[in-house]
């Protein structure tokens, strides 16, 4: 049961993927200003909210941990923040490419990208304490509480462009300003496509979550192999 979640979950994610990438790059035109590269948004926000998304749950799971000290809330913790991770280092790469065209510049560090910066950083630096910690139940407590502590700097990142207007554009998204001033075609499918790389992360942190349980199995043993 299982696997065939695994697969259903992937396949419906990739055929939504690839009947967006059709819309995309063939249903909508060029936009006045941009040209074809405003195309790269389709992208570049839905990869935000994967990331924001990731960490959220990740925040929420360590939580749970450190309530219930279920290893199943770690396993999935560090699951979620492999893949928020992963996200906001394509998020960063896509806008900055986006930025090298409209901008004219690959970087500026505005508050927003620093903060999408640091935030990179910090759940990096989780990743890096998790390797340091031999003892699992140690580890898994640490990793909680820094884990928690390090959502909020995806609240400033969400918040960024609200507290600090610079050249970074401002919320666009009808959810966030009431209106919204991008076309509802083109917000429809930024859901569309969060919905698809939502669906392709889910296995991911499902099969991350089975590979760190095994993991765990494996080290218990390897003590208990060297106790004798």
């Amino acid at each position: 049961m299982r696997e065939k979640l695994l697969y259903g979950l992937a396949l419906a994610g990739g055929l939504l993927l690839v009947r967006n990438l059709y819309v995309i790059l063939l249903g909508f035109e060029n936009e006045a200003s941009q040209g074809a590269i405003y195309r790269i948004i389709f992208f570049h926000v839905p990869c935000w909210f994967i990331c924001f998304s990731a960490y959220a749950l990740a925040g929420g799971s360590s939580i749970l941990y450190l309530w219930k000290r279920k290893t199943i809330f770690d396993d999935l913790a560090v699951s979620a923040v492999e893949v928020g991770v992963v996200f906001t280092a394509i998020g960063l790469l896509t806008g900055s490419i986006w930025g090298r065209i409209i901008w004219g510049i690959w970087w500026t560090w505005g508050p927003r990208l620093t903060w999408a910066f640091i935030c990179l950083l910090i759940y990096l630096g989780y990743l890096m304490l998790r390797r340091a910690i031999e003892d699992p139940t140690e580890r898994a407590k640490n990793s909680a509480v820094l884990c928690i502590f390090a959502f909020t700097s995806v609240v400033i990142t969400y918040k960024a462009i609200d507290w600090w207007r610079t050249q970074h554009p401002g919320a666009v998204l009808s959810f966030r300003t009431g209106g919204g001033n991008i076309e509802p075609a083109w917000e429809y499918m930024l859901l569309f496509n969060f919905l698809a790389l939502a669906l392709l992360s889910a296995p991911i942190v499902m099969i991350r979550m089975r590979q760190e349980k095994t993991q765990r199995e494996i080290d218990g043993l390897r003590r208990r192999t060297h106790e004798l």
